[in-house]
């Protein structure tokens, strides 16, 4: 599978949002139907419509951490930025060292003076990721709270870390939001609790590779990032129940559709899962069980486009997003929203 024009749209910068839509779920909703090619034109909290008693929500409960530090060299005062990339043991993280050609093993970084939090280079990777180490008397919890909101570099709004996260984040972890959960409100999933629709939570920390542009001419070429996941036996159970007695298994974002579908079986049973995932979900994927997704609106030539082209068609997509951009939707982190039914 060659050229990637398929994957490819026009968009106007204006169109990228910089902030949230308050309430959350006033944002726009489109809504798209792979069996007749409709597109519908709705609000986030009109998804109440569309889901029935006896259908799984499934969501990505991964908490975004303050992973972006700021500071000096304490030998040359040479600034210097760190972001946390992987937590590894104690106070050691994988990140990236920027500008990475002056930064050496053995440096000391001050990213805080008061109190005193350094960053100690301890050894130099691969594509700049490097292996550091936080010297504070401070826990690691409280020094992630001197880290800045690790926003794309898309959005130049002032942002703070509770309009980046979603009302039920609750494991830290992430370096970017899963920002299909951002249009729920924890009124709307109590709507749709009660409506009969069972709702559940897995967890995949997203990495900074999730945005990363294709850059082979040939998907089959393009190496997949890494990420690592878990899935409780409560969980697998949730959504198998629900596939059992026919309910639709309704994936809330890409993160969740890769973990769902890295843990299943050729039968369409989804297995307690601990562990990591490079699967790379393009067109000519056979979904295993996955019924619907919800989503934003993605960069072109990217692997979440590619997903999201796999689920529906790259065409009735593309249709979409071409529609989406006559229409003056909001696109992507903060954007509006995509139900692909």
């Amino acid at each position: 599978m060659g050229n990637l024009d398929f994957l490819d749209y026009y968009l106007d910068k204006e169109l990228i949002a910089q902030h949230p839509i308050y309430p959350r779920d006033h944002a726009r909703l489109m809504v798209v139907h792979r069996d007749t090619g409709e597109i519908e034109h709705r609000k986030f909290y009109n998804i109440v419509e569309y889901l029935k008693k006896g259908d799984c929500l499934v969501l990505n409960n991964s908490k975004v951490l303050k992973a972006r530090f700021l500071g000096t060299n304490r030998k040359t005062g040479g600034k210097r930025e760190i972001f946390l990339l992987k937590y590894l043991s104690n106070k050691q993280w994988l990140a990236l060292t920027s500008p990475n050609d002056r930064v050496h093993v053995g440096d000391e970084i001050i990213v805080s003076k008061d109190p005193e939090i350094v960053v100690k280079v301890i050894s130099k990777g691969e594509f700049g990721e490097n292996i550091i180490d936080f010297e504070s008397a401070l826990p690691m919890e409280e020094i992630l709270k001197y880290g800045e909101v690790p926003l794309p570099p898309y959005i130049k709004a002032k942002v703070n870390l509770e309009e980046y996260q979603t009302v039920y984040a609750s494991l830290l972890g992430s370096v970017a939001s899963p920002t299909a959960g951002l249009h729920f409100t924890k009124e709307l999933l109590k709507q749709i609790e009660e409506m009969g629709v069972c709702i559940t939570y897995i967890t995949l920390h997203v990495g900074l590779g999730t945005f990363k542009p294709i850059k082979e001419d040939d998907l089959n070429k393009h190496k997949m990032h890494e990420e690592e996941f878990f899935i409780s036996e409560e969980a697998a159970k949730v959504i198998n129940d629900a596939r059992a007695i026919g309910g639709r298994i309704v994936a809330v974002g890409t993160t969740v559709v890769r973990v769902l579908e890295t843990a299943s079986t050729r039968n369409h049973i989804l297995k307690p899962y601990s562990g990591s995932t490079r699967l790379f979900i393009k067109p000519g994927y056979p979904f295993k069980i996955v019924d619907a997704l919800v989503t934003n609106f993605h960069f072109p030539k990217t692997t979440l486009l590619a997903l999201v082209g796999a689920f529906a068609s790259t065409e009735l997509i593309l249709k979409a997003y071409n529609i989406a951009v006559k229409e003056r939707y909001r696109f992507y982190s903060f954007g509006d929203a995509m139900l692909i039914l």
